[in-house]
């Protein structure tokens, strides 16, 4: 029996609205959606309650370390579809919300309106309506003041009209009491700077940018290339680590077991008598050195990011300084890496002293934030627990909401998309080994669809330290071409190892990697030598600047094509007036093929109109649309790509 009357009340006590589908929401509010600060966001949701009432709703928001909630009205769209949205001002962490309650005064007045047109009489209803005035409480001024004129108004000359006045239900609407508002639970979102969305990225060596063979690269070496890099057009260059590299254990030449003399290591291979990982490699110079690199970039548009590797080399001070941070063997030897990575050893992020070992990470990551480093591509995820990831990010995010992380793995997709759930601004891709056009638009709609577009933004590196792709170890000139034509125009983030524009290609037979690796020894280049690519990825990444359409991901349009060796998609920025069309071979050989664009549409003032025109971004030649379509020539060894903008 009293279990029963208690059911009874908890029921009668539940909210009185339903708030359902929200979008954008990543597992029911578990994870934060992703967006850029100053960008307008929209928020959908299913509002309904049971009878007649009128319904009002708002959306609410602020920072998470603000008190103060800010409100955005919301919008009925029918089938109690609503929608509002807001703009969060800075990068940072933010929470929202959306309230529900009943316009009391506004259910009344559609009644009594709808009652008036059948000649019914309303005195009684004037009656009630008045007594609603009544309860308007904490109106502002202007408001105030119509409740009290119109209320006045009806006093007076009983007229029911005064109190059907539009002014006076708006005022209504923000000034009486909501005794049945209910509240959704509270969503997460992080507001990146547009960097993370959009950005060029050029990995080196610095130990490999010296002018002389078999000499040690300096940091001075790598602000003589920064204009180099510039003049191509990227606009984050990134270093492998520059730490002090271990002896023991140190891998020699194409990452053989033992080290020749002479052989630098590593610098995966992270710390030695030198220091750890807040330590500068002492051949490449000082921390007055790095600071003057930071600057360089600044004043060539470039900012700075470092690989953030979570392991040790034996050598690391740690080990000796807390040796309770890792695992130890029976012999009391320090429990290493497997195989290939048998120079690291890899911390317990389990262990005793857990807490110590997170924060000695992350004051190493604030120590190159004080230094200038505004974003970090973390190596090695699978080294350490997802918690340690989340703690990470957020600890970082809230002391330094502009620095970007970017999550640098090959790892199961899975586990890729928790990454990316758990914070990482930008992730890795399978891009590399996506060749054929089948696999390229299946492995893009999956990267572009719901909700992964909410939380996951795709980073297409053509090659890195640790990969020659197959389909470049031809050497082909077409092949690089076509690739970084991929890579810059179907991503917003996209990047390349050096040594790419000079088309290096000589791999480990059977495998993709590269003979006489770097990460193992020290190289020198010619970066002008004959035949390189420099010009075409300096092209490409003009083009991108300039236009908004390839500056993201997600707003992505496959275009139905004959040639299933090629390869076209439109792109539209959140500003309709820019369409780009791309259509890129991806085999050697001279196609020409038909490209239907009868119902791609472009904005101009406010209105969409067919587009008439296509103009070659590369050439500046326009071309007209006949029969809702063009035939294109495609020469893939003079350019594999055509880059048009849309015009009406």
């Amino acid at each position: 029996m009293n279990k029963t009357i208690q059911t009874v009340e908890s029921a009668a006590a539940g909210s009185a609205f339903l708030i359902e589908d929200v979008y954008p929401a990543i597992d029911g509010g578990r994870f934060a959606v992703k967006r850029i600060a100053g960008e307008r966001i929209e928020v959908w949701a299913d509002i309904y309650r049971d009878g007649e009432a009128v319904i009002s709703a708002a959306l609410i928001w602020r920072g998470e370390q603000e008190r103060e909630w800010r409100s955005e009205p919301m919008t009925h769209h029918g089938d109690d579809r609503w929608s509002g949205a807001f703009t969060p001002p800075e990068p940072g962490q933010y929470v929202y919300a959306i309230e529900a309650w009943t316009d009391e005064f506004a259910t009344w007045s559609r009644a009594v309106t709808r009652k008036r047109r059948t000649g019914a009489d309303v005195s009684l209803d004037a009656i009630e309506g008045a007594g609603l005035l009544t309860k308007a409480h904490g109106a502002q001024q202007d408001a105030a003041a119509i409740i009290i004129r119109q209320c006045e108004d009806y006093l007076r000359n009983g007229d029911i009209t005064s109190l059907l006045a539009t002014e006076l239900g708006e005022a209504m609407a923000e000034s009486q009491s909501r005794p049945d508002l209910t509240r959704s639970p509270f969503f997460p979102l992080t507001a990146d700077r547009d960097k993370a969305r959009f950005s060029a990225w050029y990995q080196m060596m610095p130990r490999s940018q010296g002018a002389w063979p078999g000499r040690h690269g300096t940091l001075r070496d790598c602000i003589a290339r920064v204009p180099d890099i510039a003049a191509m057009g990227f606009d984050v260059l990134y270093f492998t680590p520059i730490h002090p590299i271990g002896h023991t254990s140190r891998k020699g030449r194409n990452n053989a077991p033992v080290a020749g003399e002479g052989d630098p290591g590593s610098p995966y291979a992270i710390g030695s008598v030198e220091g750890g990982h807040d330590a500068l490699h002492p051949e490449l110079g000082t921390i007055e050195d790095f600071r003057a690199l930071v600057a360089t970039c600044l004043e060539y548009g470039i900012e700075l990011a470092l690989d953030f590797a979570v392991q040790c080399s034996p050598d690391h001070p740690w080990l000796t300084q807390h040796p309770e941070w890792f695992k130890w063997r029976p012999d009391r030897s320090v429990k290493a890496a497997d195989g290939p990575y048998s120079d690291i050893v890899i911390p317990d992020f389990n262990s005793v002293d857990r807490v110590g070992l997170w924060n000695a990470f992350r004051d190493a990551m604030l120590f190159w934030i004080d230094k200038g480093v505004t974003i970090f591509a973390i190596d090695n995820h699978d080294t350490a627990p997802l918690a340690f990831w989340e703690w990470l990010i957020r600890d970082i995010s809230r002391r330094h909401p502009d620095v970007i992380l970017f999550s640098k793995t090959y790892a199961r997709p899975k586990l890729m998309k928790g990454l990316a759930k758990l914070g990482f601004a930008q992730s890795f891709t399978y891009f590399p080994w996506r060749t054929e056009r089948w696999e390229l638009q299946q492995y893009l709609g999956e990267l572009t669809r719901y909700p992964e577009r909410d939380f996951y933004r795709p980073h297409m590196f053509v090659n890195t330290p640790d990969l020659l792709p197959f389909h470049l170890q031809s050497g082909e000139a077409w092949a690089f071409k076509s690739r970084v034509a991929l890579a810059a125009t179907l991503s917003g983030n996209y990047g390349i190892y050096s040594g790419f524009e000079l088309l290096e290609h000589d791999a480990i037979p059977g495998r993709e990697e590269y003979l006489d690796s770097e990460k193992y020894q020290i190289r020198q280049r010619d970066w002008d030598k004959s035949g390189n690519i420099k010009p075409y990825i300096a092209a490409l990444n003009r083009i991108r600047n300039d236009n908004a359409a390839l500056q993201q991901t997600a707003n992505l349009r496959f275009i139905a094509i004959e040639d299933g060796e090629t390869i076209a998609f439109a792109k539209e920025s959140a500003d309709p007036a820019n369409i780009v069309v791309v259509v890129i071979a991806v085999a050697r050989h001279v196609r020409e093929c038909w490209l239907p664009l009868g119902d791609l549409t472009v904005d101009v003032g406010g209105r969409r109109h067919h587009v008439t025109t296509l103009e070659n971004l590369l050439t500046g030649e326009q071309s007209r649309i006949e029969w809702g379509g063009i035939k294109l020539r495609i020469d893939p060894d003079r350019d594999p790509a055509l880059l048009f903008r849309c015009l009406a």
